[in-house]
């Protein structure tokens, strides 16, 4: 199951634990279990830390717990193999629950560990998602470091039936005490956030005694990375605040146009962003949404951008980089049965429609390539498109229109996303060509019909706005406003990509530079007494 190479890794991975460890099995007589079998005595046998014993009284078979061997309660339980992306989540709760540190602040251990209440978790993961892992991770580390907290993390391909009883149509999907508790990519966190709720109260009270920035980036995808590291580089103080450090990358698959980089994933990417950017002195502040931008012309000569959790941080210039989020089809429908049928990453849940019919809605190259990938897993694809015709690149057409499961219809304007109450059971749309009305029986519908920019916070700050909401830039990457600057998804420049974001965040950076090196540090105006 592991080749010489991964056994070589892992056994020097294994070589940290500081604590021994026990692996303790409920098996079946299936494939699934004959294979896990292997999977545990082979990690057994590569330290002698470990050890497998399959005796285990789980109902759900095959499955596994991790557990400490001087602490039974700190550990986790895999339901399935966790291979594929997920082996990287195994080794570490491996190392967490053998004693490894974790690389995570010591505070949120603290916070973790001073959690009040007994917490059950249930996730469903799928080999194939890229947005589970963060999520698999972090709840692990949860149940390693608190004992009043248990989480089970369940391959859902291995478990068919559970899923469909559950109705788990999307993927990260987690269950607290057997309820719905949240579905899609969340960080630790987050978790955290909504399950403490003095949370936001504690990261309001750490910001607000920061000193004000010389820079500051809002919003932390390529652009965003880019700009800290070429302003962090000139020596200015600089911070960046971001609702998630990685952005829309973290929802990239395969990335293959990164000069130099024949083929990359989007997380891995992020997280190669996060470790670069470490390499300097800059304040990462994760888990922040801007709500507001004050001018520095109205707050006494510094910027100031206030944060949904009431806190606010101030720069003599700032660089907005908060890119853009996938857009919605505004039908009836599309948010009843979201995470129920209606989904937004092929690649998280598309093995969740195995065998199924579902509709892609899009033509251009994400509509395209959903397809494609869609139809080497589920039962038949219609691909469903505004325009007269598809807006991809020819050679991802001809792949698509040489796959016998797809169909293709075009000016279709979808109106309307059916289903039963529970889930999605068909697809209503209008030919544009002669005002007919179809509907399409199916499962699933993938929407995938380009960005909406991040700007609804910047509404009322007299920044330059055009009527698609992208903040308008000159060739410089600055705004109207002196001393602001955007880069990336979120502005006027043409062609949405990662290289380009990247470059147009090292530009906002140097004019960033340019023009603090020739402005004077303002001094904050302090209110006269009364």
């Amino acid at each position: 199951m592991l080749d010489a190479n991964l056994k070589q890794q892992l056994q020097q991975y294994l070589g940290m634990l500081r604590e021994p460890i026990e692996l303790v099995a409920s098996l079946g007589d299936d494939v699934k279990s004959q294979e896990t079998r292997e999977l545990l005595t082979t990690i057994a046998g590569l330290s002698d830390k470990v050890t497998a014993s399959f005796d285990g009284a789980n109902a759900r078979k095959p499955s596994f717990q991790i557990r400490r061997a001087s602490d039974h309660a700190a550990g986790v339980t895999f339901a399935g193999l966790p291979l594929g992306h997920e082996f990287t989540s195994l080794v570490l709760a491996l190392l967490w629950t053998g004693g490894h540190p974790p690389k995570v602040e010591q505070d949120v251990i603290d916070q973790i560990k001073a959690l009040d209440g007994d917490f059950d978790f249930e996730m469903y993961f799928s080999l194939s998602c890229h947005n589970c892992p963060d999520v698999v991770q972090a709840l692990a580390l949860m149940a390693i470091n608190n004992p009043r907290i248990s989480a089970t993390l369940i391959e859902g391909g291995a478990f068919k039936d559970e899923v469909e009883d559950r109705k788990v149509m999307a993927v990260p999907a987690v269950f607290l005490g057997g309820e719905p508790f949240a579905n899609g990519r969340m960080e630790i966190g987050e978790i955290l956030a909504k399950l403490d709720s003095n949370a936001g109260a504690k990261a309001a009270e750490k910001i607000a005694g920061k000193e004000p920035f010389e820079v500051l980036i809002v919003g932390g995808g390529p652009a965003g990375a880019a700009a800290s590291i070429y302003t962090a580089r000139k020596g200015f103080r600089t911070g960046i605040a971001a609702e998630r450090f990685g952005g829309q990358v973290l929802d990239t698959m395969g990335i293959e146009n990164f000069i130099s980089i024949p083929y990359t994933e989007g997380p891995k990417l992020a997280a190669q962003l996060e470790q670069h950017v470490a390499e300097y002195d800059i304040d990462v502040m994760n888990l922040q949404l801007a709500e507001k931008l004050i001018p520095a012309s109205q707050v006494g000569g510094l910027h100031e951008v206030v944060l949904a959790n009431g806190a606010s941080l101030k720069a003599r210039a700032l660089i907005l980089t908060t890119g853009a989020r996938w857009r919605n089809l505004g039908v009836p429908g599309e948010f009843e049965y979201r995470t129920r049928g209606v989904a937004y990453c092929p690649h998280c849940d598309g093995p969740l429609f195995k065998g199924k019919r579902v509709a892609v809605i899009g033509g251009g190259n994400s509509g395209v390539e959903a397809a494609i990938d869609l139809a080497n897993i589920v039962g038949h694809v219609t691909l469903v498109e505004f325009d007269p015709q598809l807006r991809a690149d020819q050679v991802l057409q001809d792949k698509l229109r040489s796959m016998a499961n797809v169909d293709i219809i075009v000016s279709a304007q979808t109106t309307e996303v059916l289903g039963d109450g529970e889930q999605v059971t068909g697809l209503a749309y209008k030919d544009r060509s002669d005002g007919t009305e179809h509907t399409i029986d199916l499962q699933g519908v993938f929407v995938q019909i380009g960005l909406v920019p991040n700007t609804e916070w910047l509404q009322d700050s007299g920044i330059e706005l055009t009527t698609r909401g992208e903040i308008v830039i000159d060739d410089r990457a600055a705004t109207s406003i002196p001393g602001v600057f955007a880069a990336g998804d979120v502005t006027t420049v043409p062609y949405k990509q990662i290289i380009i974001a990247m470059g147009e965040g090292a530009k906002a950076s140097l004019s960033a530079f340019d023009y603090l090196i020739r402005t004077q540090p303002a001094e904050e105006k302090v209110p006269e007494p009364a």
